[in-house]
């Protein structure tokens, strides 16, 4: 869904159709990634994570109304599926406000079982797909925005960021989060207005908090980003900027609605090897523009330079613009940028395998 609405600082609306949104029916968030599938056992804190409440929580609700599995061995507790589906009904009723009891006890009768027995053994989960299925987590995070928690939303992010490297992070859990969130907004009025905006914020404060490496052995000018004439959304780019920084790319960022006389000037005074422009609505990509921007040269006679212009957003949808690149998202964008510079980082790869098809800003 293209909302041609500007938003500072969020980017609802400008990713692709493959997420479906979530549902605030009764003031919770049901499951944003369809058919996501059974995982292995995990643990409290990948469990409180996954359910949108902090393991504090979860740990009372353990100790309190004995919705948690038996500790086996004197080892830490493991969550099964079985036991996720119960915390997962749990947190759905308290939500709508039903008492912490009765939903414990409502929530182990829908999941199929009763509290477990102190001293019990539950048996591990057998095998299943692999814990890395993130997509499960977008309903934590939902649910923890929905809550207007900011520091277990804050605290979430930094943890993806960290157990699933930046990349992954943004494609399958803060973009499709962002996403279902700002389709919530644009469906309900004004009433959501403030999730977007507590969630949206806390996503660029992730972003700015992943460490840059150091400068990569390159001469050649900065990555230009900016959002063009008109254009307010600035996530996206955002994200791409903390990824380059993250391999040691140099990088000039400029934020939303950069006047085209701004853009000239930035670009002579930097001689950027590359100007990433993005648009989130047709209203404000200005293919003219684009070409003036690429068609302009810096430096001195004999030795000029120009940059290699990339269009990126929903907003420069329809025929390519001859010579000009327009990648398919944050992963394309970072490979054909990493390959402007001719360099890897060190133990950073310009951009991590998915086994996925390509996806949308």
């Amino acid at each position: 869904m293209n909302d041609p609405r500007p938003r500072a600082g969020t980017a609802s609306g400008s990713y692709g159709d493959h997420v479906s949104e979530p549902a605030h029916a009764r003031g919770t968030v049901d499951d944003i990634a369809d058919g996501a599938g059974a995982v292995a056992s995990v643990s409290t804190g990948t469990a409180a994570r996954r359910i949108g409440v902090s393991p504090i929580t979860l740990r009372s609700w353990d100790r309190r109304y004995g919705i948690g599995p038996a500790r086996q061995d004197g080892r830490h507790r493991r969550w099964t599926p079985a036991d996720l589906a119960v915390l997962d009904e749990m947190c759905r009723l308290t939500a709508a406000g039903v008492p912490p009891a009765e939903a414990a006890r409502a929530a182990r009768e829908r999941g199929g079982g009763p509290p477990p027995e102190p001293g019990a053994r539950r048996p591990e989960a057998g095998p299943g797909p692999p814990v890395g299925d993130v997509r499960l987590e977008c309903r934590g995070l939902s649910r923890a925005a929905l809550r207007l928690d900011a520091p277990l939303v804050d605290e979430l992010l930094t943890s993806f960021v960290e157990e699933y490297g930046l990349v992954r992070a943004w494609e399958d859990l803060m973009m499709p989060t962002l996403r279902a969130v700002g389709r919530k907004w644009a469906s309900a009025g004004d009433k959501y207005v403030e999730v977007e905006h507590l969630l949206s914020w806390h996503v660029s404060s992730a972003l700015r908090r992943v460490p840059a490496a150091p400068p990569a052995r390159t001469g050649a000018g900065p990555v230009l980003l900016a959002c063009v004439p008109g254009e307010q959304h600035t996530l996206p780019i955002e994200a791409l900027t903390a990824a380059l920084a993250e391999r040691g790319l140099p990088t000039r960022m400029f934020g939303a609605a950069v006047p085209a006389t701004a853009l000239d000037e930035a670009a002579r005074r930097t001689g950027p090897r590359a100007v990433v422009l993005w648009s989130q609505s047709r209203s404000t990509a200005s293919r003219p523009l684009a070409r003036h921007i690429a068609a302009g040269s810096w430096g001195v006679r004999g030795a000029r330079g120009s940059a290699e212009v990339m269009l990126a957003g929903p907003g420069w949808a329809g025929p390519p613009v001859p010579g000009l690149s327009r990648p398919h998202g944050l992963r394309d964008a970072l490979a054909t940028l990493t390959r402007l510079y001719g360099t890897e980082h060190e133990g950073r790869p310009p951009c991590p395998p998915h086994a996925a098809p390509p996806t949308s800003w």
